[in-house]
């Protein structure tokens, strides 16, 4: 066989063995019935089922529970009550023995009201109201904190997904273009046109491959099965919908420093932590008020079908209350220390948590600028893989190299595009990580 006659038959070969990418595609109408899930939808569904979000709004009701209990006391206290007491003693029983008190006992029935109104503690019940409704409110930024966290790793678990099934599709079209490669040289090789060796080359080619889409078919496996875990009850997501693809983000406008002033000024879990510190304060200074007077206006009115002669039918009374603590065997000073210690440890994890937000501004940054640079490059990797891998194919069609050759510019190949796929998913989860950071998620 001369060298045209060759050239002839690899071109035959070539063309059963390599058909058009045409033949065989799935019609688009056929590929739109596939349920398809946008980033979108995951974000609402995490949003409207994740438990963490439930626990984190419970607590923000809870805490303005606590805001209306505190306020109660600046409210007027009434109270009820029946009262009948019985004696064998017409004349009454006086009781000789137990604490100071009214030892008189009459026969009698009753029915009367109290009324009290606290006219002022000096700052005590102000300040506890006052603490009460930061408290209320830094449960509520923890809320919006919670959700921050749940869609980013809503995010990261559907990037996750995409960057697995890029990979696994990359392995795919592997398997095929070594299955074919394998077949062409084992015709080849029965032909005495290439050796035994290279189609046993091949085979381990073909081999690798299938190692490969296997691995590949369980990560993406794993990342819809977290992905379907964040997403709570709904539609199969581990295998029924297909992931709509993001667009690639931007690289950052804003440098670091601005990014980290905004941060530090919005950013919902250190708001929730200085509200905390604010209501630990004013809580040590309603704490320290302890030891203040309370001044209380008081009254109580009623009527008595059954009493002693000696008493009326009916009664009213009203007067004021100063209560004036005067030696607590040094509880109330303990009280405001231990607050007081409290609300110094507090400000202090605000100030550490600071530093954290701070570090991870600029990490995020920083790795978001190398994510950029690491899919340029990446780009580049396999734009040159791809003319290496034409290259080596030309060689290994016209003999002039070995399948070794060959196999090596198809695992260059592969390798880049993975590290393409890889780099394009790993820029959106690290673009959404740097939103976090700011806390302008959403």
């Amino acid at each position: 066989m001369n060298r045209l006659q060759l050239l002839a038959f690899r071109c035959l070969v070539g063309a059963l063995l390599f058909p058009s990418p045409t033949l065989g595609a799935t019609d688009p109408s056929e590929r739109g019935m596939t349920p398809v899930l946008t980033l979108k939808q995951a974000r609402e569904r995490a949003i409207a089922s994740h438990p963490r979000i439930s626990v984190a709004e419970l607590r923000s009701a809870a805490s303005r529970q606590r805001l209306l209990q505190e306020r109660s006391a600046w409210f007027p206290q009434i109270s009820g009550s029946v009262t009948a007491v019985g004696t064998d003693q017409p004349e009454g029983i006086h009781i000789a023995a137990g604490s100071l008190n009214a030892p008189g006992v009459y026969e009698r029935a009753g029915v009367g009201g109290t009324v009290s109104q606290l006219i002022t503690d000096f700052g005590r019940t102000a300040n506890q109201v006052a603490a009460a409704r930061l408290e209320a409110q830094s449960a509520s930024t923890n809320v919006i904190a919670t959700r921050q966290q749940i869609l980013l790793e809503v995010d990261a678990a559907y990037f996750g997904v995409l960057r697995a099934s890029s990979v696994a599709a990359v392995a795919s079209a592997t398997l095929t273009a070594r299955q074919q490669l394998y077949e062409q040289v084992s015709l080849l090789a029965s032909n005495r046109l290439r050796s035994d060796l290279d189609a046993q080359f091949a085979r381990v080619g073909v081999d690798e491959a299938r190692l490969m889409v296997s691995r590949a078919g369980a990560d993406v496996k794993g990342a819809r099965a977290v992905l379907a875990l964040l997403m709570g009850p709904g539609p199969d997501v581990e295998y029924g919908v297909v992931l709509s693809e993001e667009p690639v983000p931007a690289p950052p406008q804003e440098e670091s420093g601005r990014l980290v002033a905004r941060a530090l000024a919005a950013r919902p879990d250190l708001v929730g932590l200085r509200l905390n510190r604010d209501s630990a304060r004013r809580h040590a200074a309603a704490v320290g008020g302890q030891q203040l007077p309370t001044l209380t206006a008081f009254g109580a009115a009623g009527v008595s079908p059954v009493h002693d002669d000696h008493f009326g039918h009916d009664y009213a009374a009203a007067g004021l209350n100063l209560s004036i603590p005067l030696f607590g065997g040094g509880l109330y000073r303990a009280r405001e220390k231990e607050a007081l210690r409290l609300a110094e440890s507090v400000a202090a994890g605000v100030s550490e948590a600071e530093l954290r937000v701070v570090r991870e501004v600029k990490l995020a940054w920083l790795e978001l600028q190398q994510a950029h640079e690491t899919l340029s490059l990446s780009k580049t990797l396999a734009e040159s893989a791809q003319n290496a891998l034409a290259l080596a194919r030309l060689r290994f069609d016209q003999g002039l190299s070995s399948i070794v050759e060959l196999n090596q510019a198809e695992l260059n190949q592969t390798r880049a595009e993975i590290g393409v796929a890889v780099a394009i998913h790993d820029l959106r989860i690290r673009n959404n990580g740097l939103d976090y950071a700011v806390g302008t998620l959403r």
